[in-house]
């Protein structure tokens, strides 16, 4: 038996620790010396001390760990891992999208400060025979995901498709989450839907407001605030329809954020 300053030694805990776990139930001494009151420990807790060691730095809390204690069969344990893994996961997902709004809020200031200029321009968009991908997708930074769907769709049916791929955009109101994207691609015929992958013809948009929009994503900003106070001294017009966004370079063909060339398309009508 060891006393607790033996055993915090040998364990490379400290005595403030073992304490604490003596007082939250996760580890009570093997004994109380009757006499002097001094904690006791065996050298059969260890192995119980350092589960309790690799659980809290796996981020479970205190009742968690007290459950996992419980569990004697492996893989039970493993699997509450496996869980704890999936929460750590969707915990750093949602800090990483914090960064990316830090960023966006940096790129904002320094853009309001540039002053960056955007064109707009009036169009007559025709209808384009397309393969189409539709999907609810977590956010708009998942829509690389459909690029990368499509292209594979392509290349493992031998379908030759246009290098001005557009995605439609179905929510009628900006969404943060669970966003309702079709990415279409240009093709020379239609052919067989095949699953969530549909060949199709586009509706054709008689006037469609334009703007050209270079350097990173967050630009997209600047340019929805130019398509506003274009709006706003061209009061004959109004929106009407689905927003478009063609990528003509992006992180499928871009390595450089800076260099990316996105043309914006919001549908307008005569008032």
């Amino acid at each position: 038996m060891f006393r607790i300053g033996e055993f915090s030694k040998l364990t490379q805990i400290t005595i403030r620790m073992l304490r604490y776990y003596d007082e939250v139930g996760l580890l009570k001494p093997a004994e109380i010396d009757p006499g002097t009151g001094y904690r006791m420990y065996s050298v059969e807790q260890i192995p119980i001390l350092n589960k309790i060691i690799y659980l809290r730095d796996s981020g479970f809390n205190v009742s968690e760990i007290a459950v996992a204690l419980t569990i004697k069969d492996d893989h039970s344990l493993v699997e509450q891992l496996d869980v704890k893994y999936l929460e750590v996961e969707k915990v750093i997902q949602a800090e990483q999208k914090k960064l990316k709004k830090i960023e966006f809020a940096k790129n904002e200031i320094v853009n309001q400060k540039s002053e960056m200029h955007y064109n707009i321009s009036i169009r007559t968009i025709p209808s384009y025979q397309v393969l189409s991908l539709r999907r609810i997708i977590p956010d708009y930074y998942a829509e690389g995901e459909l690029y990368q769907e499509i292209s594979t769709f392509a290349v493992q049916h031998q379908i030759e498709i246009s290098s001005k791929v557009f995605a439609i955009y179905h929510d009628v109101e900006y969404k943060e989450t669970n966003v309702d994207v079709e990415l279409c691609a240009p093709v020379k015929k239609l052919e067989k839907s095949v699953g969530d992958f549909v060949y199709r013809n586009t509706a054709p948009v008689p006037i469609m407001a334009c703007t050209m929009v270079y350097g990173a994503f967050t630009n997209i900003a600047g340019a929805y605030l130019a398509f506003a106070e274009w709006l706003q001294k061209n009061s004959q017009y109004r929106m009407s329809g689905l927003n478009r966004q063609i990528v003509h370079r992006g992180p499928f063909n871009e390595s450089n954020p800076e260099k990316y060339l996105i043309e914006l398309q919001i549908p307008v009508e005569l008032i």
